[in-house]
């Protein structure tokens, strides 16, 4: 790492996961850099939002300098919060970007995804959840799908889980010889639908963010097959890394008893999941219930202070490396 620029990576709130793995924070939504020193070459995991570019740019230079290009990007899904600044990145980088089948649709044009539920419970997140973008992207200029086979391009230690639920094409990263998974949004380590865990990262193993999925009984199927690889370190696109035997115990937990941990008693998809296909979504099941004034209102003062929150922290952050 450069000495020059220790202290304004510091402040960007990056972490060690485990060796060669490091991850970036960037407001509510990690991203995550994988070195192979055999072939001396680093891939980027997802790439967070709109104005995260400059962030894991600067984190990439201070690590792998002078190989501050990496080989590929590779997404584990395409909600908003994790492809922000895929374009403008692959386009300076000129790197493809690798995803799942899938995950196609909502990456090139085709398809948005099925609609946020508001009402999923959990916290404010939940109920501003239809403010969010929910694409399409397209990135077809540079997309490339991963093989078939499990395998991850320039990264021959690891393999990939298809993981759908959260998003059809949902993917996970698992190296196996230290037992280290990147879960992406397939389980996450905080409340997500909590404003107040999410500027707290408040620690705890849950399902994933429950506006966003879409196919519950998918994702209780994945989170079983995460929980089967035994990690030894789970680190997810939201919220802190865990580790050990704790942790471990908390995703059996959640894999045996999902429905009770993980799945809304109300939301949109919790009886009906959404139907998808490699062209994108074909069903939506009908919303459960109509918002009403009220609700409006406090979904527009909860939009209005996520909103201030995100400003005051990407001025710490531009505070902080100057």
């Amino acid at each position: 790492m450069k000495s020059g620029t220790i202290r304004s990576v510091v402040n960007a709130n990056w972490f060690t996961v485990a060796p060669g793995i490091w991850g970036l924070r960037d407001a509510f939504v990690n991203v995550y850099f994988i070195h192979n020193a055999v072939e001396k070459k680093w891939i980027l995991v997802d790439a967070g939002l709109k104005r995260t570019a400059s962030k894991i740019k600067q984190l990439a230079d201070s690590l792998f300098w002078p190989e501050s290009t990496p080989a590929a990007i590779i997404l584990t899904h395409g909600h908003f919060d994790h492809v922000g600044s895929v374009l403008e990145l692959a386009r300076e980088w000129d790197v493809p970007v690798f995803a799942h089948l899938m995950e196609l649709p909502y990456l090139s044009g085709l398809s948005a995804y099925p609609p946020p539920d508001p009402w999923a419970g959990g916290g404010l997140m939940s109920v501003v959840s239809p403010a969010f973008p929910k694409g399409p992207i397209n990135i077809s200029d540079h997309i490339q799908l991963l093989p078939d086979d499990g395998s991850l391009p320039f990264l021959p230690d690891w393999k990939y889980i298809h993981t759908p639920g959260h998003s059809p094409g949902h993917i996970s990263l698992f190296r196996k010889r230290d037992k280290v998974l990147l879960a992406g949004d397939a389980v996450v380590t905080t409340r997500q639908e909590s404003v107040w865990s999410v500027m707290m990262q408040t620690r705890v193993l849950t399902g994933p963010p429950r506006y966003f999925t879409c196919d519950w009984k998918a994702a209780a199927r994945s989170v079983k097959a995460l929980a089967a690889l035994e990690p030894e370190t789970v680190a997810t696109g939201h919220g802190q890394p865990m580790k050990g035997e704790q942790m471990r115990k908390m995703l059996h937990k959640l894999a045996e008893n999902f429905r009770e941990l993980a799945v809304p008693s109300h939301g949109r998809y919790s009886r009906e999941a959404a139907i998808t296909d490699a062209g994108g979504v074909t069903y939506v099941p009908r919303q459960v219930s109509r918002i009403t004034p009220g609700v409006a209102v406090a979904a527009g003062v909860a939009v209005l202070a996520l909103t201030a929150w995100l400003v005051y922290q990407g001025r710490k952050s531009n505070v902080l490396a100057s």
